[in-house]
């Protein structure tokens, strides 16, 4: 590759890192109730939105109503969804007819977007109609994703209390979270995203006639409908369903190598902005900064190998004679190539987000062990809006509990000190989706409905598995391919793994915000352990990657690790 490729990723963080600042202060302001550009407009909404449903803006909630209010919510979130995709087939705005969803589909996908999942086994062109996108996933798309900001937030007015069982109040974070940040943001990308060509209509398929060399005149279907406003949002809360099958590779989802670079951008955009809005909100932008520090750093050195492993091409088309001089292209759109994709790939896999623009089953053994890798540490390293950050914040809490027991010291965090109860929620975060991945893909492996679709043989096959549950149960949604998932087995076993990940870790995070909350904070002392230094820095990365290398280097071992020996006569690299 030449250097202007290489250059890419360099632009691509450098951009990212600009935008960190002025969006997470931002957001910070909103969440905190102060005036913001915005409010003029915005405010009397927000205002109506609230007397309408009777909820009171002072009153604030402890941490088992506040819990019990994101359970009920999503609870009737999921119903809704599931009973508009039972009943598409008799819904307005479905111009091609399409049929309603199975049950156990319409399961499925209910779960997949409530939970900021975006799983997908269906192909959305050819299943959903547009009145099931738009008013369907597109809405979840925003609630969901707010869902997890809302809940960060209730995290960060635990560790910012003080001797209080208050976290604040969920509707108001979650309406702040849709109307100040969510909405605007997407109006602008999804602007930007039709200028660059991408489809945006209510119109029905075009049929084309076109020529065929052997088969003469035939017809085409050219999808359209109301993408660019789903597409929007899909990125900016890292929900990452496509409106078609094969997401952003498709020509109407992401048309030119700008859509691509806006598309890339949207999706850590907030997660990133998020680590600021954290600093401003506790009182020492340190904090924030030292966040981003280690998220940026893990991701760059996993892009880093990604692009490498995509550039070096696959071994056995080398023995074949084929010219890989642009790297391994099997998979990958042309108007992007080996980097672009190979970012792509990494962000998508590390963000929570899911989208894909080139075909994962095709990467390199050691290309796909990557973003395989990414969502197995936790999707922490940037993650989910919201949900990434208070996954690492369960990762601080135990860095910094080892630490304090290495040197004897009692461990505390920005004044609060770490006791029982806050450790065994930040165990509990760290090993839910673990078992969820281990436990379900065991069942898949063992169980002839499990292993009745999987249509490659080897490890790749068991890679294909491991990598749906672990997209499943860290609520990602990319997936590896190549294993038939729109079965009944693997609708409701990957839509019950999607449900316990999200769920389970929303629970300890509050119960951990609600134990934070009613501690005093502690001034700083002599005795205690910076936060914010480089020292920490790589504390915590070494951490967050022994954790990830003691739960699933075996099961990495069955799968790209072997098949990369295998194909590489016996080098790893």
């Amino acid at each position: 590759m030449n250097i202007m490729s290489w250059l890419q990723l360099p632009i691509y963080i450098g951009v990212l890192l600009i935008l960190v600042k002025p969006l997470g202060s931002y957001m910070a302001r909103v969440y905190q109730g102060e005036r913001t550009f915005l409010s003029p407009v915005i405010a009397p909404i927000e205002r109506f939105m609230l007397k309408i449903a009777g909820v009171k803006s002072n009153v604030e909630m402890t941490w088992k109503t506040y819990a019990l209010t994101v359970l009920l919510f999503n609870l009737v979130g999921f119903f809704f969804l599931y009973l508009l995709l039972r009943f598409q087939q008799f819904l307005p705005l479905n111009p091609q007819a399409l049929g309603s969803i199975s049950p156990q589909l319409a399961f499925n996908t209910a779960v997949s977007f409530v939970t900021n999942t975006n799983w997908q086994s269906y192909s959305g062109e050819t299943t959903m109609s547009y009145l099931s996108q738009a008013l369907g996933l597109s809405v979840q798309n925003f609630l969901s994703a707010a869902t997890g900001m809302a809940v960060l937030i209730a995290l960060i007015q635990g560790l910012t209390g003080h001797s209080t069982n208050r976290l604040g109040n969920f509707w108001v974070d979650l309406i702040r979270s849709v109307l100040y940040i969510l909405l605007p943001l997407s109006i602008i990308l999804a602007l930007l995203l039709v200028a660059q060509g991408v489809v945006q209509s209510f119109q029905p398929a075009i049929i084309s006639q076109t020529v065929d060399q052997t088969s003469g005149v035939v017809s085409q279907t050219i999808p359209l409908g109301p993408a660019a406003s789903q597409i929007a949002i899909k990125q900016l809360g890292t929900n990452g369903g496509g409106f078609y099958n094969v997401n952003s590779a498709h020509p109407f989802e992401n048309p030119t190598p700008f859509s691509n670079f806006l598309e890339m951008l949207a999706i850590l955009l907030i997660p990133a902005a998020l680590t600021y809005t954290f600093g401003k909100m506790v009182g020492d932008t340190r904090q924030g900064w030292a966040l981003l520090a280690a998220m940026t750093i893990i991701l760059m050195l996993m892009i880093s190998v990604t692009i490498s492993a995509e550039s070096q091409g696959n071994p056995v088309f080398t023995s074949m004679s084929v010219d890989q001089s642009g790297g391994n292209m099997e998979g990958k759109e042309v108007r992007f190539g080996v980097v672009n994709s190979s970012i792509w790939a990494t962000v998508t896999a590390s963000s929570s987000n899911g989208s894909v623009n080139t075909m994962l089953d095709s990467f390199s053994p050691l290309g796909g062990l990557v973003p395989m890798w990414m969502i197995l540490l936790g999707e922490v390293v940037f993650g989910g809006v919201g949900s990434g950050l208070y996954g690492m914040l369960a990762f601080v809490v135990i860095a910094v509990f080892v630490a304090g027991l290495m040197v004897g010291r009692t461990p505390e965090y920005l004044g609060k000190k770490i006791g029982i109860h806050e450790m065994k929620m930040a165990v509990l975060i760290v090993l839910i989706p673990v078992i969820t991945v281990l436990f379900g893909t065991a069942i898949a492996l063992t169980s002839s409905r499990g292993t009745a679709t999987i249509f490659n043989a080897g490890p790749q096959g068991f890679s294909e598995v491991l990598y749906a549950f672990a997209s499943a149960g860290n609520n990602n949604g990319s997936a590896f391919a190549g294993l038939g998932v729109n079965t009944d087995f693997y609708n409701i076993t990957l839509g019950i793994a999607m449900l316990f990940a999200r769920y389970a870790l929303i629970v300890p995070i509050l119960a951990m915000a609600g134990s934070l909350a009613q501690k005093k904070i502690v001034p700083a002392s002599s005795g205690t352990m910076p936060t914010y230094t480089l020292l920490f820095i790589g504390w915590l990365i070494g951490v967050i990657i022994i954790v990830g290398a003691l739960s699933f280097l075996p099961a990495l071992a069955l799968g790209p690790i072997v098949q990369q020996l295998m194909m590489g006569a016996g080098r790893l690299f």
